[in-house]
């Protein structure tokens, strides 16, 4: 191929990655399953939506039980690991804020869940969320399992997610 070839060719390529870059944010299209496409994030997670947090994503359908499990989990407390950071360093590679966001995206305006597979990869994800929720269930305070998970991980672990510390 000529270099004159190269520069139509980028620029094609340039334009038809934008325009797919656009629609990753229009409202999906819901199958009869309450399933939607999945997509890559930048980092390589791979991303569904299911029409509501009682909608599990498909990538954990041949997942192990426990994996499972830890997914509604998350699905059941995410309000309170909005709370929680992550110790796995999922803050720098993967943009997370939260625990939360490592099984979950967002949560869309219409109900509909944005679901991530980086909890299927990392048990420090998983065991964060499930050791808050047996808290939760406890009886503690979201301000006390923040207190207790940010002690229990602050050694040995990786950079924690940039998590507001809550007030009660």
């Amino acid at each position: 191929m000529n270099r004159k070839m190269w520069l139509p060719i980028a620029l094609l390529t340039v334009a038809l990655a934008t325009g797919c870059g656009s629609q990753e944010n229009a409202s999906p299209e819901v199958d009869e399953h309450g399933h939607s496409h999945t997509q890559h994030a930048a980092n390589g997670d791979l991303q569904e939506t299911t029409a509501s947090v009682d909608v599990l994503p498909s990538f954990l359908d041949n997942q192990d039980p426990v994996i499972i499990a830890s997914y509604k989990v998350a699905g059941a407390n995410r309000e309170l690991l909005k709370s929680i950071p992550c110790f796995c360093g999922c803050g720098e590679s993967a943009g997370h804020e939260h625990n939360g966001n490592c099984f979950i995206k967002e949560e869309l305006e219409d109900g509909s869940i944005v679901w991530d597979d980086h909890g299927t990869r990392c048990g420090v994800c998983m065991e964060i969320a499930v050791v808050s929720s047996k808290l939760k269930e406890a009886g503690k305070s979201t301000l006390e399992i923040r207190q207790y998970i940010d002690e229990a991980y602050k050694e040995g672990y990786g950079k924690p997610t940039p998590t507001p510390m809550p007030s009660a």
